[in-house]
């Protein structure tokens, strides 16, 4: 027997739920559409519209996380933000992570590694760069430049790039375990949206200290790039630290999306404020009395 509607419409998934890489699936980046609106506005006025009150939320739940922190609360939010060049890393935090407070964030970059850092394990300069209890981190590139670039470029064996995915599994599994929330995110441009970025920097010479020579080399190998992600994607999604394909030929989409998937990892971590630890009226009467 059939059962009755309730008329009802079902709640929508969340972004999470949309975007996130099913755990030990295999990848195919060519089936994601970069212009892709999976869910959410439908143009660029909403999501302009949502920014503000998105905005607000994050501040707010921010603000308690770091107050939560200074009772003991250990959780803290590390985004990483991986793509191919012009994908929109630099947007992402100009846009999004500029809703908080900057005082409370830990923001790292990482570039060709120095002499120092090679002379370490490959996870020994994330290590020195993870978000302490109460702030949010955001990473533009991070350690998965070792599995990417690094097989892209030959710079490892590649029985040594199969270790590391394994190492990064566990890494991540231990930051989960001592109260990170690790938010992955794989900005999803296509090759022609690059085209037009780079000849964009081009035609603009206040944007020519944006622009890399080196780019042009690098999008010979954009199959070999791509392989390169589906392969760490497919790999180091898990429970602890899923990956999500945020699709990025749209700015304004982008922008929405990581700001939502930051909300709704906030919003599941409920931080509180902490209660007072003295006699609020106590402390009203003396103050009171000076």
């Amino acid at each position: 027997m059939a059962r009755k509607q309730s008329g009802k419409r079902p709640e929508p998934a969340g972004l999470r739920e949309v975007l996130r890489v099913p755990a030990g699936r295999r990848l195919d980046l060519r089936r994601f559409d970069p212009r892709a609106l999976p869910s959410g506005p439908r143009d660029k006025a909403a999501a302009l519209a949502a920014a503000v009150p998105t905005g607000q939320r994050l501040a707010s739940l921010q603000e308690r996380l770091y107050a939560a922190s200074t009772a003991g609360d250990r959780r803290r939010l590390l985004l990483v933000l991986q793509g191919m060049d012009t994908s929109g890393k630099g947007g992402t935090l100009k846009h999004v992570i500029g809703m908080f407070n900057p005082s409370g964030c830990r923001i790292r970059a990482f570039k060709e590694p120095t002499p120092e850092e090679r002379s370490h394990p490959f996870l020994w300069r994330v290590e020195q760069a993870l978000p302490l209890p109460g702030e949010i981190g955001i990473f533009d590139r991070s350690h998965y430049e070792d599995v990417l670039i690094a097989r892209v470029r030959e710079l490892v064996p590649r029985s040594q790039l199969g270790r590391r995915y394994a190492q990064i599994n566990r890494f991540e599994q231990a930051l989960a375990d001592d109260g990170a929330t690790v938010v992955k995110v794989f900005l999803h441009i296509s090759y022609e949206e690059q085209r037009k970025r780079l000849l964009e920097r081009l035609d603009n010479p206040d944007k020519h200290w944006k622009f890399d020579a080196g780019d042009i080399e690098e999008r010979t190998l954009w199959p070999e790039y791509r392989h390169a992600y589906e392969l760490a994607l497919e790999r180091c999604s898990t429970e602890a630290a899923p990956w999500y394909v945020v699709p990025a030929d749209r700015k304004w989409y982008r922008n929405w999306a990581i700001a939502q998937l930051l909300l709704e990892h906030l919003e599941a971590l409920a931080p509180q404020y902490p209660k007072a630890d003295f006699d609020v009226e106590e402390c009203r009467i003396r103050l009171l009395s000076t």
